[in-house]
């Protein structure tokens, strides 16, 4: 067997790999990962004596994934007819703990090995040592992907797609991180300068009412910028804060085109180190470092039908309240002591009245740099942490974050954070003696770490509920300063299945263990690695 090369290969730029810059849409999202591996797995999967039935547990698992903002739901799970790019990399965030115990193990470790490649060329500032990593990933997934030809799925991998990730690190020393060259950028506008204007047109001859829909939209866009230049300069010689203008919209009913939320969308602009937020009086003159984080409440969104006083609200919800804010006062007060608050006798720790009165919120935003993600000028992004009875009518949401203060001071990643579920969001003025203080914080359900090390088949993280010595889960009042952002955890299904109507929202109360989902989105990514 000769080598078969093309009549190019000797033509001086006819390499179309050193000629294009990598392209990850393209090449990695939608060709490698949703053309390749996920067809091979689904292709496996329906090879076996209850292939259907196989099939449709990996859709149910999909489908079991709890929300979280800007990641898209497949209620239905990835069978359904048009992808586009936006589905291909919702689904690669979600969809490798769901072949774990479906899929041969090597199989997993390929497409893990795969994933991890795709989110560290994604990373906005690449060194030397994330190119190394970058090596090991790609010689990962080419031992590990070869299961894929001994089990006959198919012949070869002489596939343009899939040769282009051997030339990645040499490209992203020519050309720069592939972030900024991906062909999503171009791609995202076809929503907003195409398919939009043409919605307003009446469908006649609508090319020139589009055209004119864009000039408008154009000319507004610019207005409001000029307008909230204006207003900074005139708030910086006054004492009344400047309110930003918003560029119009089209009206979505709540929701973008992915069918996620478009608060969750981050909706920040910047103008030199101020913080201009689209939504008015949101942040306005608010300053920010890049390194900085802001987890806040919004004063408009407390919610009035709980009891005031700390006695009733902790009646009506059945919480020990009292008890683990006396733990979060001895903790405020005492945050230099060896033993926290919930270790120490409740005797030591700071008394409170049960009339001490209580407000309560559903919702916190945590605003944070992520360059890697769709941000704002300057990379900073903004979501929402929720602790809701009710999301949208329906089932109740109670999202999970990354706490810090885990681990030694030197710790990186995952080993410096812990992983808890936000149950209550609250807010009190206690007098300490000094001085009467305000104190925002939220009551939180712990999980703790299994293993020391990530899984070795998914390299994913996993926590487990914690519990006391009661068997109770262990629960307590933290500071909404030490949210560092949202987490997303995933059921560890192993070789079970999942209920026919098995409903997302149970996800985070059903499960013995979890995987830790660093591919949620990229900044999760470097947080949790």
């Amino acid at each position: 067997m000769f080598e078969v090369q093309p009549f190019t290969a000797y033509f001086p730029r006819a390499n179309i790999h050193k000629l294009l810059s990598p392209d990850l849409l393209h090449q990695v999202i939608k060709g490698t990962f949703k053309d390749h591996l996920v067809a091979w797995v689904v292709e496996y999967l329906e090879a076996q004596p209850n292939g259907k039935s196989l099939v449709a547990e990996m859709d149910r698992r999909i489908a079991a994934c709890p929300p979280f903002p800007g990641l898209r739901h497949f209620p239905e799970g990835r069978g359904f007819k048009q992808w586009t790019g936006d589905d291909s990399k919702a689904l690669m965030k979600v969809f490798l703990p769901s072949i774990v115990g479906l899929v041969p193990d090597a199989m997993v470790k390929a497409v893990s090995a795969f994933t991890e490649f795709c989110y560290l060329v994604r990373w906005s500032q690449i060194d030397e040592l994330v190119l190394q990593r970058l090596d090991k990933c790609i010689a990962e997934f080419h031992t590990h992907r070869q299961i894929f030809i001994n089990l006959g799925i198919c012949d070869h991998f002489c596939l343009p797609c899939q040769h282009s990730l051997i030339h990645y690190c040499l490209l992203i020393q020519q050309f720069g991180a592939p972030n900024g060259l991906c062909s999503s950028i171009t791609e995202s506008k076809h929503i907003k300068a195409v398919k939009q204007p043409w919605r307003c047109s009446n469908r006649n001859n609508p090319l020139s009412q589009m055209l004119l829909t864009n000039q408008r939209m154009d000319k507004v866009a610019a207005f409001c910028v000029a307008v909230a230049e204006h207003n900074t300069q005139t708030a910086a010689r006054s004492t009344s804060p400047a309110v930003p203008l918003q560029a119009p919209e089209f009206d979505n009913g709540g929701w973008n085109h992915d069918g996620v939320e478009s608060e969750d969308a981050p909706m920040l602009t910047c103008k030199g180190e101020v913080w201009l937020p689209r939504r008015a009086g949101m942040l306005g003159g608010l300053f920010l470092l890049s390194d900085q984080k802001l987890t806040s409440f919004s004063p408009e969104n407390t919610v009035s039908h709980y009891p005031r006083s700390l006695a009733q609200l902790s009646a009506k919800l059945n919480l020990p309240l009292e008890e683990h804010i006396r733990c979060f006062l001895y903790d405020q007060q005492n945050l230099d002591a060896e033993v926290m608050g919930m270790h120490v006798d409740l005797d030591s720790c700071p008394t409170v009245n049960p009339s001490l009165r209580i407000k309560v919120f559903h919702s916190v935003f945590a605003l944070y740099h992520a360059p890697s993600d769709l941000s704002g000028i300057g990379g900073m992004h903004r979501e929402y942490i929720r602790a809701t009875p009710v999301w949208q009518g329906g089932a109740p949401r109670y999202d999970c974050a990354y706490v810090t203060g885990k681990g030694m001071p030197d710790d990186e990643g995952f080993r410096a954070l812990h992983i808890a579920q936000v149950r209550l969001f609250l807010s009190f003025r206690y007098d300490d003696g000094d001085r009467e203080r305000l104190y925002e914080c939220t009551f939180v359900r712990w999980f703790n770490d299994f293993g020391a090390v990530p899984c070795d088949v998914t390299n994913m993280w996993r926590v487990q509920p914690q519990y006391d010595n009661r068997q109770h889960r262990l629960c307590g009042v933290i500071h909404i300063d030490s949210i560092l952002r949202s987490a997303h955890l995933i059921g560890v299904y192993g070789h079970s299945s999942l209920p026919r109507e098995f409903h997302f929202s149970n996800t985070l109360t059903a499960f013995r263990l979890y995987y830790v989902n660093k591919y949620a989105d990229y900044h999760s990514y470097e947080v949790a690695w």
